[in-house]
Parts: structure tokens; C-alpha cells; sequence
């Protein structure tokens, strides 16, 4: 008979009985009585009552009683901690016991047991395990350490145990090796900055020769392990590669995905003209291939990994399109994802192919599928120019059809090509206009009226048509309202004498009519434009438009770069960070490729921006053809030798029609909007507004009593501010990445003005004229206050200092950081990107002394949920000359009291924005660290305080 017997019993009273059982002399009836307290602990019932009873029964030489005991202790010691502790010299007991199997089983159960009480007792037996001469008790002891660290991480380091984990790595058993390995990867995760797995030649050496004898899942952390590592140079870096290519033939696809991984880690470092790099990419194609022929999950897995290969390394698979042909009998899921490497993978010469099968796809059953083969033609069209006319009567024979969503699709993709290829396919409107009416979904109506608007001088009846779409405006989706207001202007614009009515029927639905701002914003600008400058809005609404690029789905390569280092994981398939999913991810590192041999990147010089603030890489800022190009275009004019007051507010809001909102664009109501934004649109409205009125002065009002209340008014102040400090200027723009342009600065805050203090040196061997700046919006709105003043040329080898005046009433938008600034500067030779981080301090305003009683009232007022405390090291400064010190940055002290032999400062500050940061900051005679108290409506905008309350203080 089987053990579901034990399953099928529903006595009552059963415990006693089990009791009666369990003591038994006879051994098989305690092996049934063990049996039947684990099927009912299985089940859910409450079996804990028996516990010094099986653990009495743990005395025993038979293994599987053993076991089950060891069982039903993992399972209730955590809710009886005293009564384990009887197990604990069984335990001791067993990590001696001649038989192999009983000791790594007593060690695995310790492993398992989380209970603080018990781990200091486990120590000893595991350090013995992890020394024993049986491999198997050593490679359950490996995976007992990263348990235990779990548990107790000090306890860990302090017994040694790390130490003779990195020993195991050398041990001669390749298992043992894997489990050394799993276990120091585990506890290095939620250790990111600990060196644990201290990689070197020799140890990879030891873990390449483990890799061939290890199982499966050994192969797999040794392969994970090996990702991690940076090889010296490409000879070493082709060594590795050879020793792990095997690993591509293996039946287990984790093994197989794994070793893709470090082989596309590594290839970075070959040189592209070497044969093996050749021979390489050939020999990573099939296993690729292998694991469509999985079962469909499987395939789905792989599909998502082969989708970044191909992103990153198109030329691997790039003769296998047939294999991502679509069978009629693969799930949905499956099917898309092939679809999308597809495209990936068309090129010139497999194109024909992959149209044919396209047009077979679009007429299969299922939706979604038809709708994604449909926008794939267009795809295709734009990517391969050479099939575009063949991608486009495709498109048009599928519109025949009449079938309602494959039209809608087509007019979709039939916008994106006008927009690639001007000019050239625009004989087919004629075809479109015919199918308007049966458009129901929003995307469709937008593709088709921005058609009609945009040829509107090609289609007779222009007006009528958009005519019809305004009858039900109100009933449409937004997407197709913002579409249809600029359609109609403009045809205005194109035909201003028969469309003057309908132009100011749309004005007036758009801004009297409407409740949503994007569309209220746009059509107050059109209106403007139109009334104020019809020559300026003819050229900014008919402007010529970019071209679109082919790949507009592309995975950004930073990004790509990390899941690249993240094949085989979950990350791979979600095609997202593990920071993005994975909770409370404190170990989640961010992986790179190394650097291409010969590559800018890897030339560049190490110590570059290693001081200031500014520690990040400069950011990737979109390419030209966004925002921030489009407006670098507007200010050509060379520089005058004045400075005209500029409202960059205008030049913002007339470019980014829907981004300032009409304010921005009105420019004299612009600075309305600097009390209650609050920093940024996720802070909150009304972040600034402070309780009461907020003087500048310090006027001699009365103590409140009691508590912060009984602080004393400091006058005059300690001596006198020492003034703003400024940051030594830091690299901005390395001249290797701005053809020659070598960009460093800081940023100052002078007499109230903040001021980008940079120097330009020409690297380069032509002279340089014609700059310009401008600022991608930011946290706090800072924006040029006018042109950057390079009055002459800037020759070879020649460096200028210029200061540049910065505003605060810019466009507003969250950065991460929040002082992050991301800028464009122009010059006669191209458009340069960088972004740099400034000081908060920049925006500490003169007024920002607040009077004693409105602190208290504040500081009250202020949830305690938003008070973050902070330590300062090694400040040698009395709390005078802090307070002197910090006076200088606009940090004012309001008040300064003494309890037992402690200073404590009361401190306010206020931003540019209005919101008020108030701070506590206690100094103790002889001790050179600091405590910082900081409250703010903003909590944000604490961290950044801090480091400037460490800065201003430290230097």
C-alpha cells in the first residue's frame, strides 16, 4: 500500500493517539506514527503540540526516520524556538556521524531552522562540514553559509566562514566549486560593494576546469559567475571563450542561454578583423536556433533573449529568417515575437521572402496577429527603402479587402511612410479618402486627418472632410482632437480664404468648449500665432519636418547593454532592469559590457569628472531631431555684445507647443507660476506656501515658551558671512566627444544671480564660432537669461572663460536626480549633448530668514513623516563659525541655543521655487561630527540639502 493513507484519515482525537505512537518501543510504529504527524502537518493542521515528542524520535540510525524528523522540525521551529533548542545536540551529534548522507542532511536542516537562539550553536558542526573529507557534506555546507548569512550576516564574517567559502572555490570537486560559487554570488547580491568574489585569472582558471564535470545547475552559476568578470585583454578574453563554447551544445537551454550570455560579454572585447571572432559568431547561431524547437513556453523565453541578441548582433542570425517564419499551430505569444526578430532581421536581401510571408499573415483569423503583420509591412518599407514600393501596393491590396481593422492598420503605417519618403507615394490619398468613413479607432482617425492636413493642397475637398470629423469633436478621444485642431489650421494656412470659418469653429471648441488642458494650451497658441504673426505661425506649423528614423522601437543601448549582461534571467524576458521588478532591490547592481576594443570609450581617460559634484557619466540626451535640437535651430544669430533680457519662458513655449502650457508662452505671467509649482509637477501644488507671512528680517518679536520656543534671537549674526562657496570646475564635455570641444565649469551664485561659470577650449584643429546653449527643462526651471557670450572665435588650443546668467522661470519638469541639467551647447561645427548636477545651495535665496515664531509655527506644521536626520564627519568648526560659514551659502541661522554643553542651531533656508527647508543642527563641543535635523514640505529636496550643509561646511 502507498503513504496516501496517511492522507485519508479524519479521526478525532488524534493527537493523544500520536503521542501514544510516537513513544513507542517498536520502531515501525513510530516510523507510521512520524508518517501520519507529517501527512497531517501537510494538510494544515496544527501538529505542533507534538513536538518534544518527534524530536525525542530524532535518536535513530534509520535514515529515513531521519528524515522526516528533520522535516517536521524546519517546519515548526520558528514557532517553538525553545523547545529546537533540544534538537540542537542531535544536530552536533550528527555532523559527526560516519555516514556521509547524515551529516550533510544535519547540515542542510540547520541551514533551514531560522531561528536566531539556534545559529550561535550551529557554528561549530559547520565549520567542521565545510572541512570534511566527503565532497557531498561540503557542497551542502557551501549552500548552508549563504543561508546562515541570511539569517545573521554578521555572525558570518565573524566566525570566518567567507573566508573558507573563497577556499572551496579551489577545492577538487568540481560540485563543491559550483555551490561555493551559487553561495558567494548570493550573499555578493545583497552585498553589492563587498569584493567577495575576488575574480582572477587563476580563479577563473580553476572555474573553467569545474565547468566541464559540474551538473547542470553547477554549469549555470559557474557560467553566471563568469559574466561578472572582465577579462585583462582580448587574448584572455578568447581563451575564455574557447573553454566555454562547449557549454553551447548542451540539452539543458538555462546551460545553453548562459553561456550566450559571456560569450556576448566577452566577443565586446575581440577585435572585429580577428578569424575567431568570425568563427565565433557562426558557432552562436544553431544552439540560438535549437531552442525554437522547444516547447512553445520555452520558445517564448528564448524569442525574448534572441530579440536583444539581435538587437545588439543582427549579423548572427542573420542567414536563419526561415526560422522565424510563423507555424500555424504556435500560440499567439510565440507568434508576435517572431514577427518583431523578423523585421529586426530584414534586410535587402531576404526582403521579398519576408514580404510574402507578411501578406499570408495578414490574413489569418486572428486579430492582434493580422493587426502586427500589417504595421510590420510598413515597418519593413521604412527600414529596407528598397522594398517601400512594394511594402506600399502590399498595403494597398490589403485595403481592398475591406476588412475593417487590416484598413485601419494600413492607414496607421501608410502615415509613417509619407512621413520617411516625401513626396514619393503620395498618389495613393485618393485610395485612403475613399475608406474614411469606415474608421472607427482613435489611432486611425488621427493617421487619416493628419494625412488630410498635411496634403491638404492635394485633396479638392479638404475642408469637407475635416468638416465631417468636427461634427461629433466633443465625442472624440484626445489623441484625435489635438489632431484635427492642427489639420485645420493648417488648411488654413494653405487655404486661408475658404477656411476662415471653420478655422475659428475648432479654435473655439478647443478653448471655450474644452476641459482638457493639452488641447486648451494648443489651441490658445494656434490662436495667437494666427492673430498675432500669420508669417511666424505659417513657419512654424507648415515647418519642414524630420525625417522619421527605421528603427523606432529599438531598446536603448545602455539599457540594452545591462539586459545583454542579464540573458537567461527574468529581466530578459520582462526586457527590463531587475531594479525596474525586483522589490527592495538594494543588491540589484547595474551591469555594463565592457568596453569595445579601440572604442572612444575604451580610450578615454580614467580620472575624467572624478571631482565636483557631477560623479555620473554625462547622460545620453535624445538626438537632434527633438525639442532640444529644434530649438538650438532657432538661435543661429551670432552673439551680440549685449545681453537682451531673453524670457526663456517664450522661447520654450512657442517651440513645445504643448509642453510649457500657455503661460510659459505669455512670458510676463510666467513668474505667477514660481510660488506654488513646488519644484516640480510630483511635488505637489502648493509645496511653497508657508504658513503666514514670512519676512525677510528678523524682527524682535517675544519668545513663545516652552520647547523650541525659549530659543534666543542671534541679531546681527556671528561676524561676517564668508560668502557663497563655489565648486572647483569639473569636466563637462570630453573634447573626444565633441569633436574637439572641451567643456568644463560650476555653477555660482552672485549678488542674488546664479551664474554657469564656464571655460571653452578649442581641441580641435578648425576655428570655432557661432555658439549657443539651451537647457532641457529640469526640477527647478533653470534656463539660459540670455545668448552665451563668445565674442570672438575660438582658435586651436585656445580656451575662454564665459559666465553665464541663469533664470529660474524655465520650464518645469522632474529630473532623476533632482538636480540633474541636461544641456545643449551649439557651436559652427555640430550640436554637443552633456548633462551635469548642480549644487541645490544655487537656489538658496537671499530672503530666506524666517522669523523665530513662524519657524515654530513651521516646523510644527510640518508632518514628522518628512524630517530626515543626517550625520556630518569631521567638521572642525565651532557652531559660530558653522553658522558664519554657512550664512555665506544663504543658510541662516534663526536662532542658537545651549543644553548641556551642545549647541543647537536653528537654520532657514528658502528656494527659488518658494519652498522653505528648515533644519536643527546640533554641535558638541569636541566632537567633530555633526547632526543635521531637516524638515520640508518637499521631502526630496532633503538628501540634496545635506550634501550641501557637507559641502559648504567641509571646504
Amino acid at each position: 500500500m502507498t503513504d496516501s493513507k496517511y492522507f485519508t484519515t479524519t479521526k478525532k482525537g488524534e493527537i493523544f493517539e500520536l503521542k501514544a505512537e510516537l513513544n513507542s518501543d517498536k520502531k515501525e510504529k513510530k516510523k507510521e506514527a512520524v508518517k501520519k504527524v507529517i501527512a497531517s502537518m501537510t494538510v494544515g493542521k496544527d501538529v505542533s503540540a507534538l513536538f518534544p515528542d518527534v524530536v525525542n524520535c530524532m535518536q535513530t540510525d534509520n535514515l529515513e526516520l531521519k528524515k522526516l524528523v528533520y522535516l517536521y522540525l524546519m517546519n515548526y521551529a520558528k514557532s517553538q524556538p525553545d523547545m529546537a533548542i533540544m534538537a540542537v545536540n542531535t544536530f552536533v551529534k550528527d555532523c559527526e556521524d560516519p555516514n556521509p548522507l547524515i551529516r550533510a542532511l544535519a547540515v542542510r536542516t540547520m541551514g533551514c531552522i531560522r531561528v536566531d537562539k539556534i545559529t550561535e550553536y550551529l557554528c561549530e558542526p559547520l565549520r567542521k562540514c565545510l572541512k570534511d573529507e566527503d565532497p557531498y557534506v561540503r557542497k551542502t555546507a557551501a549552500v548552508c553559509v549563504a543561508k546562515l548569512h541570511d539569517i545573521n550576516a554578521q555572525l558570518v564574517e565573524d566566525q570566518g566562514f567567507l573566508d573558507t567559502l573563497k577556499d572551496l572555490i579551489s577545492d577538487s570537486n568540481p560540485m563543491v566549486v559550483a555551490n561555493a560559487v551559487a553561495a558567494l554570488s548570493e550573499i555578493a547580491e545583497s552585498h553589492p560593494n563587498s569584493n567577495l568574489l575576488d575574480l582572477n585569472p587563476q580563479t577563473i582558471n580553476k572555474l573553467l576546469t569545474a565547468l566541464n564535470e559540474c551538473t547542470e545547475w553547477g554549469q549555470i552559476f559557474i557560467l553566471d559567475c563568469l559574466a561578472n568578470y572582465t577579462p585583462r585583454d582580448d587574448r584572455e578574453s578568447q581563451s575564455i571563450c574557447e573553454r566555454v563554447t562547449p557549454r553551447l551544445s548542451h540539452a539543458n537551454s538555462a546551460v545553453v542561454l548562459s553561456a550566450v550570455k559571456v560569450l556576448m560579454k566577452f566577443m565586446e572585447m575581440l577585435p572585429k578583423d580577428l578569424d575567431y571572432y568570425g568563427t565565433l559568431l557562426k558557432k552562436l547561431a544553431p544552439p540560438l536556433v535549437t531552442l525554437l524547437s522547444a516547447e512553445p513556453e520555452l520558445q517564448y523565453v528564448a524569442l525574448r533573449n534572441i530579440n536583444l541578441i539581435v538587437q545588439k548582433r543582427p549579423e548572427i542570425l542573420k542567414h536563419e529568417m526561415k526560422v522565424f517564419f510563423v507555424k500555424y499551430n504556435d500560440p499567439i505569444y510565440v507568434k508576435l515575437e517572431k514577427l518583431d526578430i523578423m523585421i529586426r532581421l530584414a534586410s535587402q536581401a531576404n526582403i521579398a521572402q519576408v514580404l510574402a510571408e507578411l501578406k499570408e499573415y495578414a490574413t489569418e483569423v486572428d486579430v492582434d496577429f493580422v493587426r502586427k503583420a500589417v504595421r510590420a509591412i510598413g515597418r519593413c518599407a521604412i527600414k529596407v527603402e528598397q522594398s517601400a514600393e512594394r511594402c506600399v501596393s502590399t498595403l494597398l491590396d490589403l485595403i481592398q479587402t475591406k476588412v475593417n481593422y487590416v484598413v485601419q492598420e494600413a492607414i496607421v503605417v501608410i502615415k509613417d511612410i509619407f512621413r520617411k519618403y516625401p513626396n514619393k507615394y503620395e498618389s495613393v490619398i485618393a485610395t485612403l479618402c475613399e475608406n474614411l468613413d469606415s474608421l472607427d479607432e482613435p489611432e486611425a482617425r488621427a493617421a487619416m486627418i493628419w494625412i488630410v492636413g498635411e496634403y491638404a493642397e492635394r485633396i479638392d475637398n479638404a475642408d469637407e472632410l475635416l468638416e465631417s470629423f468636427l461634427e461629433g469633436f466633443h465625442d472624440e478621444s484626445t489623441q484625435v482632437q489635438l489632431q484635427l485642431l492642427t489639420a485645420i489650421v493648417k488648411l488654413f494656412l494653405k487655404k486661408p480664404t475658404e477656411t476662415q470659418e471653420l478655422v475659428q469653429q475648432v479654435l473655439s471648441l478647443a478653448t471655450q468648449d474644452s476641459d482638457n488642458p493639452d488641447l486648451r494650451d494648443r489651441g490658445y497658441i494656434y490662436w495667437r500665432l494666427l492673430s498675432t504673426d500669420p508669417v511666424a505661425a505659417k513657419e512654424v506649423v507648415l515647418a519642414e519636418k524630420p525625417l522619421i528614423s527605421e528603427e523606432t522601437d529599438l531598446i536603448e543601448p545602455t539599457l540594452l547593454e545591462e539586459l545583454i549582461c542579464h540573458i537567461g534571467t527574468l529581466a530578459s524576458v520582462y526586457h527590463k532592469p531587475p531594479s525596474a521588478f525586483v522589490e527592495g532591490s538594494r543588491g540589484v547592481q547595474h551591469r555594463r559590457l565592457p568596453p569595445r576594443v579601440g572604442s572612444v570609450e575604451s580610450a578615454e581617460s580614467p580620472d575624467v569628472g572624478q571631482s565636483g559634484p557631477s560623479e555620473a557619466p554625462p547622460a545620453v540626451i535624445p538626438s537632434q531631431g527633438d525639442l532640444l535640437g529644434d530649438l538650438l535651430n532657432l538661435d543661429l544669430a551670432p552673439p551680440t555684445a549685449t545681453v537682451p533680457s531673453v524670457q526663456p519662458s517664450m522661447q520654450m513655449g512657442a517651440m513645445d507647443l504643448l509642453g510649457g502650457g500657455l503661460d510659459s508662452l505669455m512670458g510676463d505671467e510666467s513668474d505667477t507660476l514660481g510660488g506654488d509649482i513646488g519644484g516640480s509637477p510630483s511635488m505637489g501644488v502648493g509645496l511653497g506656501a508657508a504658513p503666514t507671512a514670512m519676512p525677510a528680517t528678523l524682527g524682535g518679536a517675544p519668545a513663545v515658551g516652552g520647547g523650541l520656543g525659549d530659543l534666543f534671537d542671534l541679531g546681527g549674526g556671528v561676524g561676517m558671512p564668508t560668502g557663497f562657496y563655489v565648486v572647483p570646475k569639473t569636466l563637462w564635455l570630453p573634447a573626444m566627444k565633441a569633436k574637439g570641444l572641451e567643456i568644463s565649469g560650476t555653477f555660482a551664485r552672485r549678488g542674488g544671480i546664479i551664474q554657469m561659470d564656464m571655460s571653452l577650449t578649442n581641441k580641435a584643429m578648425s576655428v570655432m564660432t557661432d555658439f549657443a546653449i539651451q537647457f532641457n527643462r529640469n526640477s527647478f526651471g533653470l534656463a539660459p537669461a540670455g545668448p552665451l557670450q563668445v565674442l570672438t572665435p575660438l582658435s586651436p588650443n585656445q580656451t575662454i572663460d564665459v559666465s553665464l546668467p541663469l533664470s529660474t522661470n524655465g520650464p518645469i519638469m522632474k529630473m532623476e536626480p533632482l538636480n540633474n541639467l541636461q544641456v545643449a551647447v551649439k557651436n559652427n561645427i555640430d550640436v554637443f549633448y552633456f548633462s551635469c548636477q548642480f549644487p541645490l545651495s544655487l537656489l538658496f535665496v537671499e530672503d530666506g530668514k524666517m522669523e523665530r515664531q513662524v519657524f515654530l509655527a513651521t516646523w510644527k506644521d510640518i508632518p514628522n513623516d518628512n524630517e530626515a536626520q543626517f550625520q556630518i564627519k569631521d567638521i572642525h568648526l565651532n557652531s559660530d563659525a558653522a553658522s558664519n560659514k554657512l550664512q555665506g551659502s544663504n543658510i541662516f541661522t534663526i536662532a542658537k541655543r545651549t543644553v548641556e554643553g551642545q549647541d543647537m542651531l536653528y537654520q532657514s533656508i528658502k528656494l527659488t521655487n518658494s519652498i522653505w527647508v528648515l533644519a536643527e543642527m546640533r554641535v558638541q563641543t569636541g566632537n567633530p561630527n555633526y547632526t543635521l535635523s531637516i524638515k520640508c514640505r518637499a521631502p526630496e529636496v532633503c538628501q540634496f540639502v545635506y550634501q550641501c550643509y557637507e559641502m559648504v561646511l567641509k571646504n
